[in-house]
């Protein structure tokens, strides 16, 4: 194994009980208005990271490019990692039938629902892990849809060296406006790239603020118009959207949100252990700064914490200021 620098993250979270604090988040945060001006940042946001699912609107806005024509229901599940209800894992099933394939051709691994409650219903119908099932399914099926769409091999499609790769490399470059060197291979068996946190929020601002009839925009309205779609029911993604009229969120494993406003502004975030749970009340303090209204905010900081069943204490982003 190689050695590698640690980024030089700082405190973005604290969770307290009582009167202590029980647990300190530690991450970097980057926050830029729609010329890239740099608003906000802690921690190391120019360090390299993997930013995970919060990179599969930026693929939907490459297989667009590619000719791919979907519905915006479909589309918003294209850029999703959802949650697995039978509502999205029949949309998935809706792209693939309608390139003429099904199931067998997903390259996805196999998984149960990512969501607790569907996850829980699908067990209880005595069901396993399918492909249709894990949270990537949606953008699957719309890179087998493009390759069909463009007579390019649906057999080895998740290939470095397959069409699709190339096409998903040079876009995700131009949006992040930064040159990839590092490539890995995301959980779901496409290929990951290592970018930094301004350049994933310079990204997601251009899809908000791209015009009419462009795949930038397209993606962006789309999600925007079908954010249970993009996440699920009970997910702070999907109720974030919901809130906050123009806003775009994407979360990704280990700790990564990206979050556009309508005018281009833009955060992104990374949990330095890639823990879940502090990777919404990070951002909002972000939010805050830039201006959103802290009562549509409210629901996704402050977040309590119980004992014997009651509020004891709370998860809070720390305050940021412009």
């Amino acid at each position: 194994m190689t050695t590698t620098e640690f980024p030089a993250h700082a405190p973005l979270a604290v969770q307290t009980r009582g009167e202590l604090v029980e647990s300190v988040h530690y991450g970097s945060l980057a926050a830029i208005d729609a010329t890239g001006k740099v608003l906000l940042s802690r921690g190391e946001p120019t360090a390299r990271m993997y930013p995970r699912s919060a990179l599969k609107p930026l693929i939907a806005v490459a297989l667009l490019r590619a000719g791919l024509h979907l519905p915006a229901e479909q589309l918003a599940l294209a850029a999703a990692s959802h949650s697995g209800s039978v509502s999205h894992q029949q949309i998935a099933a809706e792209i693939l039938t309608a390139a003429g394939l099904d199931e067998s051709a997903l390259g996805n691994s196999t998984d149960l629902p990512y969501g607790v409650a569907e996850r829980e219903a699908w067990l209880r119908t005595g069901n396993g892990p399918t492909h249709l099932a894990q949270n990537c399914s949606g953008k699957h099926a719309a890179l087998l849809a493009t390759c069909v769409l463009n007579g390019w091999p649906i057999e080895g499609y998740l290939d470095p060296g397959h069409p699709l790769a190339g096409l998903i490399r040079a876009t995700v470059a131009e949006l992040t406006g930064e040159t990839i060197t590092a490539v890995s291979t995301d959980g779901c068996g496409t290929e990951v790239f290592g970018l930094s946190l301004t350049g994933l929020a310079r990204a997601f601002g251009k899809l908000t603020t791209a015009a009419a009839g462009t795949a930038e925009h397209d993606v962006a309205a789309a999600m925007r118009s079908h954010p249970t779609m993009v996440a699920g029911l009970g997910r702070d993604v999907t109720a974030l959207m919901e809130a906050v009229p123009g806003l775009l969120a994407k979360d990704g494993f280990e700790g990564i949100q990206a979050i556009a406003l309508a005018d281009g502004t833009a955060v992104a975030v990374k949990i330095s252990d890639g823990g879940d749970r502090a990777r919404m009340p990070a951002a909002v303090p972000a939010l805050l700064a830039l201006g959103v209204d802290p009562e549509l905010l409210a629901p996704f900081n402050h977040l309590p914490v119980f004992g014997g069943g009651h509020p004891v204490g709370e998860l809070r982003g720390l305050p940021l200021t412009v």
